[in-house]
Order: C-alpha cells, then structure tokens, then sequence
C-alpha cells in the first residue's frame, strides 16, 4: 500500500466568515449549489441526505453543454469540524476520499480539503489533470459565496 502523503492532495485556506456559515454553506443543499463546481459551471443538487451513510448527487453543467456528476457517500460526519466521504466526480474521477476539516479563527475558518486516492500514480494523474486550478476556483466561489452571506 502506498503511503498516505503520496496519494493525498491537499488544499488549505482560511475563509473570512464564522465557522458556522462555512459550515452551513458545505451541509446545506440551497447553498451548495451557490458555489459547488468551479467557476462557469452551475450545479444542480439531485440528492443530499447529509447523515452518516448518506447519499449525496450533483450535477454540474459544463460551459460546453455537458454534464459532470458528482456523488458520494457520507462515511464520517462531526458537526462544525469534519466531514468525511467517497466521492467519483465522473467523468474524470473516481474512488477517491474526501476529508474535509473546519476549525474556527475568531471571526474566520480555517479549512483543509484532502483527497484521498486509491494509488501515489492515480494521485499524481489527478494532479496533473488540474486538481489545484478546479478545486481553486470551487473554493475561490465558496469564499465569494460567504463572503456575501
């Protein structure tokens, strides 16, 4: 089995907004699709049973017509500080883990997103793929979005 740091990518930011606005800005299904998906993609949500076991399904339309689906599953979740998942975001990628934790600053949140692939190779195609820009630009709408809230 690979090494843990091999096959995770990693983002870090610190939001300018209280824990519990970014908080409900990630369990929330009306706000997900305010900023789910980078920049140009609009998102509709089809499913969200924000629980232990359940499941969630996205649809983002794509600037070219198409459609990009984003599910998983919710495996670990504790309020106001982490939530953990399975997630395929097809068609590009599939069988990964996110883990996504939230600590409050003061007046702001600190928040690390981590994906978790099966392989240190899968990990470094998801890289290179444009992980950093797609995500970036996902979070960059996310900080807009509460920013505004």
């Amino acid at each position: 089995m690979n090494d843990l740091n091999d096959r995770t990518l990693t983002i870090e930011r610190t939001f300018n907004a209280p824990l519990k606005l970014v908080w409900k800005a990630w369990s929330q299904p009306e706000h997900i699709a305010q900023w789910w998906g980078p920049k140009g993609m609009e998102t509709k949500v089809l499913e969200h049973d924000f629980k232990v076991g359940g499941h969630w399904k996205y649809v983002m339309q794509m600037p070219n017509g198409g459609e990009f689906i984003a599910e998983g599953t919710y495996s670990e979740i504790v309020e106001f500080e982490k939530i953990v998942s399975s997630a395929d975001f097809k068609p590009m990628t599939e069988g990964v883990e996110l883990h996504v934790h939230f600590e409050e600053s003061g007046t702001q949140t600190k928040f690390v997103f981590k994906v978790i692939h099966e392989t240190a190779a899968y990990c470094k195609q998801q890289e290179q793929m444009g992980f950093y820009n797609g995500w970036g630009s996902t979070f960059d709408r996310l900080d807009n979005f509460v920013a505004r809230n």
